[in-house]
This record gives structure tokens, C-alpha cells and sequence, in this order.
């Protein structure tokens, strides 16, 4: 593929499948995006690259750039942080031990949460599964699923909001490093670390924070995402300008998890050629 075709199109980097949290499987999330007039996507699954083949030969033959990703979870004491990753090398022995470690905590803490609510909900083990594909790791938005099918909640949305919350009593947390240790594992990785939706309705994130994690790598924010405030966004902006980071903008779809739609926001061209000038763990995939 020539220079002038490289970038053409759309771009989205943040799409999910039922190797996380999704709803489509690797392959239908790529069909998805391209019916929605994508040309340049990105897997990025929690945790995990384990759809990265299935969805890198769908776009192939569907005409679009494939860019592997993946979204890290990490945590800021009570904040959860994610980072999303692209490029790096998914057999890199430090990142692969730690996002095992966290896919264990991932399964664990949903078994946990879910023998809590069974006490006052009829709720079974086998009920969170049966929501799940081969392969993927057992969370929380199975979980809401389970809830959904048994009907104690009308969507994943109330279950959230609800049950599942932070605040309530079946609550337990989620194993997670800490954010500048995330950025670090990526970078030796090969990857280039983005920020997700860094300016939601929690609030900002501190500014000691932020820049230590930019002194360890961080190349960017992803500020086009319907979860940003424009407070938020506008209190980035100069950050952005004097760091010279990277900024990309993206649907964060999950299929019929939640209400995203592939390429509500997108990513210029011009910051889809930076991330692939920095990333040198893995390559992306042309048709």
C-alpha cells in the first residue's frame, strides 16, 4: 500500500469485543466499524490481545488498516485508570505477567461479587458464564448481563448504576497496578500509551499524577469520547499544546453493551501517524 493511501479514512481506536467486554465477536466488531464508514481501527480489549488475528484478518478483507491495541486497567487509589496501548509487543514477559495477573484478579473478584449478590438475588455462577465467550475474561459487565437475562435490571446501564456500583455492599475491587507502572510496562513494551477518556465526570485527574506518568511515557489523551466533560477537556487543552502530546478521539464501542457507535468520534490522520511512527512492538495490518 502506497504513502497516499496509508491514512485514508475514518479512524477509531477504541472498539471492544467479546474478548473483554463486548457484545461482537473480534471479527464483528471490524464488520461494524466498516459499515460505519471506518477505515483505520483499533482492538483494544482489556487486558488482553487474544483477538488481535481474528480482527486483523476481518479488516484486512474488509480494505481497512488494523492497528492492535489493547485497554490496561490500572488504578489511582480509589480511581480506576485505563490506559489504552497500541503496538506493543503482546509476548513482552513484564506486560504478559501483569495483565495476567490482572485477568486472574478480573475472574476472582467477579466470582466474589457474585456470591454476594446471590445472597439477595437469584443469581447463580453459571447464570455470569453462560454470558460469556471462550476465551474471555469474566467481569462485571457479564455480570450486568446476568442481571439483564434474569431480569433484575432492564440494561447494563442500571446494573451499574446500581448493583454493581462502587458504592454498593456487593462491591469488591479490582487488582490493578498503578498507573506510571502501567505506562512504563507499555512503553518497554514497544507501545505507545494513551490516556482513556481522561476528563469524565469523576473529576480530573490530580496534576502530579498526570505528569508522572507523562515523564514515564504517556504520548497522548484520548479527548474525543462521549464519557469527557468540555470543562475537562478544556482544562487538557494546554497541557496538550506545551507537551506536544498525541490526541485521538474515539467511540469506545461494546456492541450492544453500551449505547457507542463505531466512529462517533475519530482519530485525525495526522495523530494515527504518530502513534504508528512510535509504536515498534508489533505492526499494523494493511488490506
Amino acid at each position: 500500500m502506497d504513502d497516499e493511501r496509508l491514512f485514508e479514512g475514518p479512524a477509531d481506536l477504541h472498539l471492544h469485543s467479546t474478548q473483554s467486554d463486548g457484545t461482537d465477536a473480534p471479527a464483528d466488531v471490524m464488520r461494524a466499524a466498516h459499515r460505519h464508514g471506518l477505515r483505520i481501527t483499533a482492538l483494544t480489549d482489556h487486558d488482553t490481545a487474544a483477538g488481535w488475528a481474528e480482527a486483523a484478518e476481518a479488516a484486512a478483507s474488509l480494505g481497512m488498516m488494523f492497528v492492535p491495541g489493547m485497554e490496561m486497567s490500572a488504578r489511582d487509589d480509589w480511581r480506576s485508570v485505563h490506559l489504552l496501548a497500541y503496538l506493543f509487543d503482546p509476548d513482552d514477559q513484564q506486560l504478559r505477567a501483569m495483565t495476567e495477573r490482572v485477568r486472574t484478579s478480573r475472574r476472582e473478584r467477579a466470582r466474589m461479587i457474585s456470591d454476594r449478590i446471590a445472597r439477595d438475588f437469584d443469581l447463580e455462577w453459571e447464570d455470569i458464564l453462560a454470558q460469556t465467550s471462550d476465551g474471555a475474561t469474566v467481569g462485571r459487565p457479564h455480570i450486568a448481563d446476568a442481571l439483564v437475562a434474569r431480569g433484575h435490571v432492564q440494561d447494563r446501564g442500571e446494573a451499574f448504576r446500581g448493583i454493581l456500583s462502587p458504592r454498593s455492599p456487593y462491591y469488591v475491587a479490582l487488582f490493578a497496578p498503578d498507573p506510571v507502572t502501567a505506562v512504563r510496562l507499555i512503553v518497554a513494551a514497544g507501545g505507545v500509551p494513551i490516556l482513556a477518556h481522561p476528563a469524565g465526570r469523576a473529576g480530573p485527574f490530580p496534576a502530579p499524577l498526570v505528569n508522572r506518568m507523562l515523564d514515564a511515557g504517556l504520548a497522548g489523551f484520548e479527548l474525543g469520547h462521549r464519557d469527557n466533560t468540555a470543562a475537562g477537556i478544556r482544562q487538557l487543552e494546554p497541557l496538550v499544546a506545551e507537551r506536544d502530546l498525541i490526541v485521538t478521539g474515539s467511540s469506545d464501542y461494546h456492541g450492544l453493551g453500551k449505547p457507542n457507535v463505531p466512529g462517533e468520534h475519530t482519530t485525525d490522520a495526522a495523530m494515527v501517524e504518530r502513534i504508528l511512527v512510535a509504536g515498534h512492538g508489533s505492526a499494523p495490518v494493511y488490506p
